[in-house]
């Protein structure tokens, strides 16, 4: 196969590798709208996978699907202060009802003021719980547990593709209770649920808990988070769950009366993953090939490509080539048939098969099927498997390779989940001073993740800002099975920036 198409632009220049691996891949590009991207077919079809797995797992939960308006009347955003305070700067601002002609020469301006503006959304606490407001009314009600599929914007002045775009897509779910303990074990369910997605289906390596208190969403009152660790050695958020408490009740109005016939505000949560899940498998997992698809959420998980030199022999490898994404289609993984894909495009392509496949190693294809002549006449397959790159596997029995496709997606599934959650494990570090934590940063540009003694009176330390480092997480209650090592680990520990006695063990990252 000769030399990666990337070389070793991944270890020399780290975002620009980002952006040709988007661009080999196939999977979105820079639209004329500034600031936004244009998903393409095989980039949407991860985010499809990624829907379908999620609004499974929801809905399984318990969870149902609504939809709301894109459009929010500003006086309803005003009346969560922090809530509007916090994305006031990133809001896209609707105060005109319609274009009118400017001239001789075709162009357009507004016409018609709005009495109200209108903010595109942003996130929709605001909108929901105003709706939330007429849906409750007794305890009998509760709970409402709804989820969306959307789209939201944000304006941001420097963006990467998937990773931070003007608008994205992504789930907002948005809970009421009635009590403050079924609220919280939501927040947790959904935290979970999203762990267990991130880290076995994506093979993304995480770190789980709570945000500090200057991190958290704004209006809520906890926000619990996973953070992914890229190849670079920075934080990526990858989904969030907040615990809201009853501030955007009270400020929605969303009342219920309980079963002793008194009036009380629910308490409410919402959460959510967007597709900046997409850039976290770009950043973790991708390498110098291009991209790479843990099979559990690839659209494909076998792509079938004809090699066709010889005009003659065109229709008798075309057929075969059917046959041969008709036996492997046949065959199922975790209870689902093999999603099985056939590039009939190289037959046309003037640059030939060997394009095509290639093509299909960048996008990230688990298994790249090849057949040719030789293939056709001996009924075999040969193949390349996405992490065994660059050799392929020659003279395979289609028979031989029906048996065992399945086990080599759950190896490479594994391979992919152990080899993150070794990355991990390495470029994870304890620090227990402020020397030490100061030194590992500025010496390293592969800094990871740094776990250090904290504690409340630490946020906003000037050394974060010097460092451009950012506290990801706390261990808290989200990771329950570590309470015992960390309240050992902070015995006699003082903040390692204030000198106070420690609250907690937070972990720090440069992030985007």
């Amino acid at each position: 196969m000769g030399t990666p198409p990337l070389g070793d632009l991944r270890a020399r220049q780290f975002s620009e590798w980002y952006q040709e691996v988007i661009k080999l891949a196939e999977l979105a590009e820079h639209s004329v709208t500034r600031g936004c991207m244009v998903m393409k077919p095989w980039g949407y079809g991860i985010w499809e996978m990624v829907q379908a797995r999620l609004d499974g797992l929801l809905k399984a939960s318990g969870h149902e699907n609504a939809y709301f308006p894109l459009l929010i009347p500003l006086s309803l955003l005003e009346k969560e202060a922090e809530h509007v305070d916090g994305f006031a700067k990133e809001c896209a601002v609707v105060t005109h009802s319609r274009l009118e002609a400017h001239g001789d020469g075709g162009s357009l301006r507004p016409s018609s003021p709005l009495a109200e503006p209108y903010i595109i959304r942003p996130t929709s606490e605001a909108v929901i719980g105003a709706t939330y407001s007429k849906w409750v009314n007794s305890y009998r009600d509760l709970p409402i547990l709804v989820n969306q599929w959307a789209n939201v914007f944000r304006w941001e002045m420097r963006t990467r593709l998937f990773v931070r775009t003007a608008e994205f897509l992504w789930q907002e779910g948005h809970t009421v209770h009635s009590t403050a303990a079924e609220a919280e074990a939501e927040t947790f369910l959904i935290h979970d649920m999203y762990k267990k997605f991130i880290c076995e289906d994506l093979c993304l390596p995480v770190v789980v808990g709570e945000k500090t208190p200057d991190e958290r969403f704004p209006g809520a009152v906890a926000t619990y988070t996973l953070e992914g660790l890229m190849q670079d050695g920075k934080a990526l958020q990858l989904g969030t769950s907040h615990f809201l408490g009853q501030n955007f009740a009270k400020a929605y109005d969303i009342k219920f009366q309980n079963e002793q016939g008194v009036e009380e505000y629910g308490w409410t949560t919402s959460w959510g993953v967007s597709t900046r899940l997409i850039g976290g498998l770009i950043m973790s997992l991708g390498d110098d090939y291009g991209m790479v698809l843990p099979p559990a959420i690839a659209p494909k998980q076998v792509m079938v490509v004809p090699m066709i030199r010889d005009r003659s022999a065109a229709a008798a490898v075309l057929t075969y080539a059917e046959q041969v994404q008709q036996a492997i289609a046949g065959q199922s993984w975790r209870g689902q048939p093999l999603r099985v894909g056939l590039d009939r495009r190289s037959h046309h392509d003037k640059k030939g098969g060997a394009h095509r496949r290639w093509a299909q190693i960048k996008r990230g294809v688990p298994l790249v099927v090849e057949i040719g002549p030789q293939e056709c006449a001996a009924q075999t397959v040969s193949y390349y498997h996405r992490l065994n790159m660059p050799q392929p596997v020659r003279g395979v029995s289609l028979t031989e390779f029906c048996q065992n496709v399945s086990q080599w997606l759950h190896q490479m599934q594994e391979q992919l989940v152990k080899t993150s959650q070794r990355r991990l494990q390495t470029h994870t570090h304890t620090f227990g001073d402020l020397s030490e934590f100061r030194r590992h940063f500025k010496e390293n540009h592969q800094s990871g993740f740094v776990r250090m003694p904290w504690c409340k009176a630490a946020i906003g330390h000037p050394v974060l800002a010097e460092l451009k480092v950012t506290p990801r997480v706390i261990a808290g209650p989200v990771a329950p099975h570590a309470a015992d090592v960390v309240s050992e680990e902070l015995h006699n520990k003082s903040c390692a920036f204030t000198g106070h006695p420690a609250e907690a063990m937070v972990t720090f990252a440069r992030a985007y």
